[in-house]
Order: C-alpha cells, then structure tokens, then sequence
C-alpha cells in the first residue's frame, strides 16, 4: 500500500474541557498518512487518479475549524470516520499535536490508526 501524507497541517479551532478554552481558538497539528495505491495515477500521470491531497486539505481544515469538541480524542475519532468515509481511502493514521497542553511538554496529543492497512 502506498502513503500519500500531510505533515505539519495546522489548524485554528475551539478545543478544551475549561472555560477559557471554550472561548479561544488554538492551533492543532496534524500529521495525516493515508493508504492509496497511486499506481493508477502513476500510470496516467493525471489528477483524477489520484488522491487530491489538495481537497483533503481544504476538507481537514473546514472540519476541524467548524468543530468544538471538548476532547482531541472525540475531534481526531471524527476526523478519521470522515476522510474513510469521504475520500478513496483504505487506511488512515492521524497525529495530532495539541502543542502546549501540558507546561512542562512542548507536545501533546494523539496517534490513532484506523482503516484496513495493507502491506
């Protein structure tokens, strides 16, 4: 299975559990790896044979921008049901850093894998 990925995608959105949080925008980081086989779009070096990372991009960030979830847990969970369920995927693992969560910890977050991957 081949990779098509994202890396560093940032993202403004309301997340948290406390009262301030509820009422800023904080920036998330997404790394995305999706299973794609792109011999297809090798094959015919033509767009629409491919994975628009483009579109997932445009995707990612409208969701994640429109969302208030209390939970990364909850808002990655939902970001993962939504690219397999929209985009011809077969696999999908997610990191998503929640920087400075933590005072002590630059990084925070979680890495979640759903999907059949294939070898």
């Amino acid at each position: 299975m081949d990779i098509i990925f994202l890396g560093g995608l940032e993202v403004a959105a309301v997340i948290g559990i406390y009262d301030w949080e509820r009422e800023i925008k904080q920036t998330l980081v997404f790394d995305i790896e999706m299973g794609f086989d792109i011999r297809a779009a090798a094959a015919s070096d033509d767009i629409a044979d491919t994975l628009d990372y483009k579109a997932v991009t445009e995707r990612v960030v409208s969701f994640v921008e429109n969302s208030e979830y209390f939970l990364v847990e909850k808002l990655i969970e939902e970001v993962a049901t939504m690219l397999l369920n929209e985009f011809p995927i077969e696999w999908v693992k997610i990191r998503l850093n929640k920087r400075g969560a933590i005072s002590r910890a630059r990084d925070v977050g979680i890495v979640i894998e759903r999907g059949i991957k294939k070898p």
